[in-house]
């Protein structure tokens, strides 16, 4: 599934994993561990799984290690949620907006590949 021409949401994600390293750094100073730990995890580890989902074993696969992208992009959002509705927390507005992105392109990928298997 890899090829060499520009993939969107594989640089989106990689962009969007050195905001949320950015953004927990933040919230490390200010001691909001809690948050930082989970959100950092999550939000890494979308990249990651997309990245892993380019080297699928079959088009299922793909789907699957997309699917597990999506989940952790949902559970992205629910922190980033917590923080900008939470009254000691940095906003996470920019963040909020482009993990909403990556959420609806996982989406539109995840249907598209489903509607290609037979």
């Amino acid at each position: 599934m890899q090829t060499d021409k520009p993939n969107i949401i594989v640089d989106l994600s990689f962009k969007f994993a050195l905001l949320i390293i950015e953004y927990t750094e933040v919230l490390n100073e200010q001691k909001k561990f809690t948050i930082a730990k989970q959100l950092g995890r999550s939000g890494i580890s979308i990249g990651a799984n997309i990245r892993e989902a380019q080297n699928g074993e079959s088009l299922k696969d793909f789907i699957h290690k997309m699917k597990i992208a999506a989940k952790e992009t949902d559970e992205t959002e629910y922190y980033l949620l917590l923080a900008e509705q939470s009254k000691n927390y940095p906003k996470s507005g920019e963040l909020l907006l482009k993990c909403t992105e990556i959420s609806k392109i996982l989406s539109k990928i995840i249907s598209s590949s489903k509607s290609k298997l037979p």
